[in-house]
């Protein structure tokens, strides 16, 4: 089996990598595993510690770039796990970048998908931004997606364009739309939910970190680790049981920012979580506080998903994998 991983220089990428090595391969068909290959981690650029094996073969470049694609997806991929993105704040601010990497590099993925011998597998992801405006309180399986940002949008669309592909049989899509990901390792990006990764990781390292948002804000988030869970079982699981519905509202947890300080003082120390200060970013509260913090997931439950028992899980287990 040979599987593909656009973005896989990003955290979240080389962490799936990781993954898929120690597994040795994905169980695609009930009671047997299909062994790994070649694993293709195609990005613009990768971490000085990247992860390597004898399977590993990284594809640097332009995730526009079709031809990129053709050669990263040559001779046959089986899966391919959908990553790259320009990240929230990012595609708002730079509009045309937004939809050039999130939509036409989406739209060239399916497409170098469709070139494949055999349809791959492939799982796409989304986010909770691609909710907003008018909302019930808890946003279950039958909410709309409604965007309230160029980011959401983008997904939105890639959400339809996975979606059609399937219906068409050029590719077996899996859309997965994921919480907010806490704790992130390493700097800050540009995504407008980056300062929640922020107010624990930078303290947890001995570093002053700024809060944007009220200490009442409410997000939906998500382990790294269950993250990776979550898009293996996204696509391990038979077409039969996506159905129609290739479209799914991963689990999560529901955490405001003085909850999780309140945890991080628990486990750490109040001294730790002292480091906070909240300056609080109208553009960026605009952002976050137009996407739901609650949701119910029964689907994903029905299906095998799991997620967080809670913020002091979360924080404990990035406190463990960075050797605190």
């Amino acid at each position: 089996m040979k599987i593909v991983i656009t973005g896989g220089g990003g955290f979240l990428g080389q962490m799936l990598a990781r993954v898929l090595i120690a597994r040795g391969g994905l169980a695609t068909e009930p009671g047997a595993k299909t062994s790994l290959s070649e694993l293709v981690l195609l990005d613009q650029a990768f971490p000085a510690n990247r992860v390597e094996d004898r399977l590993i073969k990284y594809a640097s470049g332009d995730i526009g770039d079709a031809a990129l694609l053709t050669r990263a997806f040559a001779p046959a991929t089986n899966a391919v796990f959908h990553l790259a993105a320009v990240v929230s704040a990012g595609a708002e601010a730079d509009f045309d970048l937004g939809y050039r990497v999130n939509l036409d590099g989406a739209r060239l993925t399916l497409e170098a998908c469709r070139r494949q011998p055999v349809p791959p597998r492939l799982v796409f992801t989304s986010s909770v931004a691609a909710f907003g405006g008018a909302l019930p309180a808890v946003v279950d399986d039958t909410t709309a997606a409604t965007p309230q940002s160029s980011y959401g949008t983008q997904k939105a669309i890639g959400e339809l364009l996975v979606a059609d592909y399937s219906r068409k049989g050029y590719l077996d899509g899996r859309t997965v739309r994921l919480p907010t990901i806490v704790v992130r390792p390493g700097k800050p990006n540009r995504a407008a939910s980056g300062f929640m990764s922020g107010i624990l990781r930078e303290p947890l390292n001995g570093e002053p970190a700024l809060c944007l948002v009220a200490p009442d804000a409410r997000m939906w988030i998500l382990s790294p680790e269950r993250a990776v869970d979550t898009l293996i079982r996204a696509i391990e699981l038979p077409a039969e049981a996506w159905g129609w519905n290739r479209t799914l509202n991963a689990p999560g947890i529901t955490v405001s920012v003085a909850e999780a300080l309140a945890a991080l003082a628990t486990l750490a120390g109040g001294e730790v979580a002292a480091r906070v200060r909240f300056e609080r970013d109208a553009a960026i509260e605009n952002i976050v506080l137009s996407w739901p913090a609650r949701f119910a997931t029964e689907r994903a439950n029905r299906l095998g998903f799991r997620g967080d028992a809670g913020i002091e899980e979360i924080i404990c287990a990035h406190m463990r994998a960075s050797g605190r």
